[in-house]
């Protein structure tokens, strides 16, 4: 987002608000996203470290599980650690570059989760709908189809990610060739992308479409198609022959069917609230939108950890030989 006088100097900084109107309780609306970062932080880590030096987890499904730890640290730290900034140390300035890099971190770990969560629905859909899969599905309801292997898990990740960031490169070019002239100032306490853009002197209505098509085809798209794999997966499970194994089978796909509510529905409802107000108060825009960047980093490893007993025994075993390691030491 360039300025009109400055096409040949370095563009002017952008300044954060935090919350609009509710400025006097910065100092207490920083307390639950600082505990919800800190949770963020330990709670992936410890899955992400359990996954890599576990063998017993190096298997395409906890690769997913670590791939969420990922996404969702890198997440939020690209949001939380500026925002308690400006809460804590009124630190309002970020740089012209490090706004736009925020922007684009944001949508683009957003369309990478997004492709996750369908390559991890469709390795259900194989490994439970596929008629030789019943009795794998029987004994071990949580572990995937052999179809899909640890490379191939890797490699769907990446798919994701270069999806992600082909798709939002031409939006930040159209994004930083806007003209700013309407001040500075960001009415919130990141830089959104619907608040950045409101800066702008010229019609952003090129990058709106843009992102509203991006948004489509990829929520849209990944949103269909994994709503036809939990579909035709509740009507394999209907069709198991004992109750037994209808409730192994629900509870290995509630945890993911609930992680993939939190995330769309989260996700539309934050879109939707910044693109169309519905007459609500700013400061109420902006927190259900910070709600929603530091809210699902935390409910991700606490439903893999809690409900996934591989993933749980694995975070023991790990804290097990951390102390073991550390009493060794004091010894």
């Amino acid at each position: 987002m360039s300025s009109p006088n400055q096409s040949h100097t370095k563009p002017l900084p952008f300044l954060l608000v935090g919350v609009p109107d509710l400025e006097a309780l910065h100092v207490w609306i920083s307390i639950p996203f600082c505990v919800t970062y800190i949770l963020a932080l330990l709670g992936n880590s410890l899955v992400l470290l359990a996954v890599s030096l576990d063998k017993s987890l190096q298997e395409p499904m906890y690769y997913f599980i670590a791939m969420f730890a990922i996404i969702d640290l890198i997440f939020s730290t690209a949001v939380v650690p500026k925002m308690l900034g400006v809460f804590w140390l009124g630190s309002r300035e970020i740089g012209f570059e490090a706004c736009f890099v925020q922007v684009f971190f944001i949508h683009t770990f957003t369309a990478v989760e997004s492709g996750v969560l369908l390559a991890m629905s469709c390795d259900r859909y194989v490994a439970i709908c596929h008629p030789l899969r019943y009795s794998t599905l029987l004994c071990h309801p949580l572990r995937y189809s052999t179809l899909l292997t640890g490379s191939r898990t890797v490699q769907a990740g990446l798919l994701s990610l270069a999806r992600g960031a082909g798709a939002m490169a031409p939006l930040m070019c159209l994004l930083t060739r806007l003209p700013c002239c309407r001040g500075r100032v960001v009415p919130h306490s990141c830089c959104e992308h619907m608040a950045v853009v409101g800066l702008a002197c010229a019609s952003p209505a090129p990058s709106h479409l843009y992102s509203l098509v991006v948004a489509t085809l990829l929520v849209g798209t990944d949103s269909a198609f994994i709503a036809f794999s939990y579909s035709a997966i509740l009507r394999a499970v209907v069709r198991l022959p004992s109750q037994e194994a209808h409730l192994k089978a629900l509870r290995t796909c509630g945890s993911h069917v609930f992680i993939i509510l939190i995330f769309y529905i989260g996700g539309l409802l934050s879109m939707y609230l910044q693109r169309f107000p519905f007459d609500l108060a700013p400061h109420i825009q902006v927190l259900v939108a910070d709600l929603y960047l530091t809210v699902p980093p935390v409910i991700n490893p606490l439903i893999y950890g809690i409900k996934v007993k591989q993933v749980q025994e694995g975070i023991c075993r790990l804290l097990g030989q951390l102390a073991g390691h550390k009493g060794s030491q004091a010894a």
